[in-house]
């Protein structure tokens, strides 16, 4: 729980507070002081009198009522410290900084539980264990630096890691970035990072809160709460970027030994940020670079000049697919530089990332040309040349603001050759940031040479993206993030009934036989190649002079039929058909023989996986060797809607060969994409299913049709 005397206490008190500001529990009250708290703040410190000017309580019985306790001594006093506290002292909240619970051992785990206990008995909110505290505009309680630059409409940012947050506060600080609270939630175990999304999205005011968010996770607790108010966030105008640490083996060990993190596979994180809309990141820099771009981005940029997915209707389901936050191919941008490489960087790197840097050309242009030193080049990047001025570069912003049209946002790379002024530049930057409505990315290098203009540009209440290939990749990362999924749950024409009736009748866990694996697709509506199953040669002859020559034949029984020589392709006569039956029925472990109608088409693979907590992870993607090899595949978090589907269709890397390349022509895109939606409905609905996997389904332009498929299923 949340409540006002966590973030508006009228009065403080420091448990463990001292006049060694090297240590924690001086630390805390020095930052408190020099925060400016408007209320009352207390001390407790047995070994002291006075600490940092503020007369000492020599132990906490002491006290005056208090609102919030902070608590710096050691893990074994902190229980019975709460408890009086809370009981006799009317303490609503509490920010334990002190480690050696849950984290580390057993004993610490139960001494953390008594806590929570205690703060749930008489209704107080809990900050940690094992946190750096909680940053706000009306109280600095944390005991590290570096204290941002607080502002109603920075960012806040929620952090399951201490360390990390002052590692990603120093990454922010230098670019500029302003913040309005900083949570260090620890251990987490009565307020994670869930609970604080749930009372920033319970409690949000537009015309007053943050509309950033950003997020280093540790521990998804709740991934149900987790998707439902980051999403309710965002399509409140809110933006969310977010590391998720630990999802690889190695790394979830490491987050474990660190705060008890649970560990989640990483397409389980990878689906579930995309249903709710946020934009992962995987490291510091990214993360503050994301964090530089929504403020500087307030609004998605329009479409750009190519192809776009804002808009996709399907008229035969009548489905809006909701747009992503910037579209593929949207954005258009212009390049302002005075150094021809680094703009020459930017563009590559914007193309790679599926951006626009479009050639300027006409008579704007050749204007413009006359107008700058000789030597410039305006073809896109604008190079004004080393020698460039404030004048030059305030008149290429204009051109860009004003006459060129297909320009949809500007970046300027400005550092200092030593050549020019750079105050002036700067000033004239800040000018044309304020005036013009496309917005501009300013690129400052310089950090070292030009320290004191970079800063003052940046008191200034501006950012500065000193890399322009990170601020690059970072962009493509927000405007190929997909907008929040519709909470919905439709069910596309599934035969729930049916599929119950299916389910129901297995009687034991394992892999079912190929009919069952039919019939448990048909209720999703799924096209099946034509098939038999047979232990006849005779049956299994006829169905094949039935269906048409050539067909497969696939031993029944292995389950990876390929390794045991299981498969028979392009066989074309009964006598072939006859002696492939029985090769495969001498098969250790065959129970029958499976023959299908061979297609020909592209081979693609849909997937699924029951993650704990997260429910089923469905994966597409190009069938052979992009998967097993290249894993070139998408997740996405069931139910998926329509937009999700061809979201995760068009991020795959071959996403060309779908769409059709080199005059091959390209797949019934919309057929595979409807397959992806019906089965994750389907799954919704059968969580004894725990594996699925469809590979491969063949593809041309005209239909998707599923091959081979195997289902595990647990009762």
């Amino acid at each position: 729980m949340i409540n006002r005397e966590l973030l508006q206490p009228q009065s403080i008190v420091v448990i463990g507070g001292s006049n060694n500001v090297h240590k924690p529990g001086g630390a805390v009250v020095r930052n408190i002081l020099q925060g400016g708290f408007p209320g009352t703040l207390r001390v407790v410190n047995p070994k002291e009198n006075e600490v940092q000017g503020i007369k000492v309580f020599q132990n906490a019985s002491e006290l005056p009522p208090t609102e919030l306790a902070i608590l710096v001594i050691p893990a074994k006093l902190c229980p019975d410290t709460v408890e009086l506290l809370a009981r006799d002292k009317g303490t609503k909240a509490f920010i334990i900084i002190s480690a050696g619970f849950g984290e580390e051992t057993q004993a610490g785990a139960v001494m953390e539980q008594r806590i929570l206990d205690i703060c749930a008995q008489y209704g107080a909110s809990l900050i940690g264990p094992n946190c750096i505290g909680l940053l706000n505009r009306h109280h600095h309680s944390v005991f590290t630096k570096p204290i941002p630059t607080l502002n109603p409409k920075g960012v806040d940012f929620i952090s399951g890691s201490g360390a990390t947050a002052v590692f990603i506060l120093e990454s922010a600080v230098i670019k500029g970035l302003q913040f309005n609270s900083v949570w260090s939630i620890g251990n987490g175990k009565q307020i994670g990072i869930e609970d604080v999304l749930q009372y920033m999205d319970e409690h949000f005011d537009p015309e007053h809160d943050s509309h950033v968010k950003l997020l280093y996770i540790e521990n998804i607790s709740d991934p149900d709460k987790l998707l439902f108010h980051a999403s309710s966030l965002i399509r409140k105008g809110c933006r969310i970027a977010a590391i998720k640490a630990g999802s690889s083996e190695s790394g979830s060990r490491a987050a474990s030994s660190h705060t008890g993190a649970i560990a989640s596979s990483d397409s389980a994180v990878e689906a579930l940020f995309r249903k709710a809309g946020i934009v992962r990141c995987f490291g510091r820099e990214e993360l503050t670079t994301v964090g530089c771009i929504f403020k500087t981005l307030p609004q998605p940029l329009p479409i750009g000049r190519g192809e776009n997915t804002q808009s996709i209707e399907n008229k035969q389901h009548g489905n809006y697919y909701p747009p992503l936050q910037g579209g593929v191919g949207g954005g258009s941008f212009a390049i302002v530089t005075h150094a021809g490489g680094p703009g020459v960087m930017l563009t590559d790197a914007l193309s790679k990332g599926g951006l626009s840097v479009p050639r300027l050309e006409g008579p704007e242009a050749d204007e413009l040309k006359e107008k700058l030193l000789p030597g410039s080049a305006v073809a896109n990047p604008i190079d004004i040349l080393a020698t460039g001025t404030a004048e030059h570069l305030g008149l290429a912003i204009d051109y860009c603001e004003q006459k060129f049209d297909q320009i949809d946002a500007i970046a300027v790379i400005y550092g200092t050759p030593g050549l020019t002024k750079l105050y002036e530049a700067y000033d004239t930057l800040h000018k044309k940031i304020l005036e013009c409505k496309k917005p501009i990315f300013p690129v400052l290098p310089s950090l070292h040479t030009a320290g004191p203009e970079v800063a003052e540009f940046l008191q200034k209440g501006h950012v500065n993206f000193s890399d322009e290939v990170t601020l690059a990749t970072a962009l493509s990362q927000v405007m190929n993030t997909p907008s929040p999924a519709p909470p919905e749950v439709q069910l596309y024409g599934i035969d729930i009934p049916r599929l119950n009736k299916i389910i129901y009748g297995i009687e034991n866990s394992g892999y079912v036989p190929p009919q069952t694996v039919r019939d448990i697709l048909s209720c999703a509506g799924i096209p099946l190649v034509p098939e038999l199953v047979s232990t006849s040669k005779e049956e299994l002859t006829a169905f094949a002079t039935r269906v048409g020559y050539p067909v497969v034949a696939k031993v029944v029984g292995p389950v990876h039929k390929s390794d045991v020589g299981g498969v028979a392709l392009n066989i074309r006569t009964p006598e072939h058909l006859a002696l492939e039956f029985e090769r495969m029925m001498k098969i250790q472990d065959a129970t029958g023989v499976m023959v299908q109608k061979m297609l020909k088409g592209t081979e693609l693979f849909i997937g699924a996986k029951y993650e704990e907590r997260f429910g089923h992870v469905v994966l597409c993607g190009l069938g052979g060797i992009f998967v097993e090899v290249l894993k070139d595949v998408q997740s996405g978090l069931a139910p998926l809607s329509y937009g999700e589907a061809y979201s995760m269709i068009r991020s795959l890397r071959g996403y060309k060969i779908i769409k059709g390349t080199r005059g091959q022509a390209g797949i019934n895109e919309q057929k595979y994409a409807e397959i992806i939606v019906r089965l994750s409905t389907l799954l919704r609905f059968a969580t004894e299913i725990k594996e699925i996997d469809i590979n491969p389904l063949l593809a041309d332009e005209h239909d998707v049709v599923a091959v081979d498929a195997r289902i595990l299923i647990e009762k």
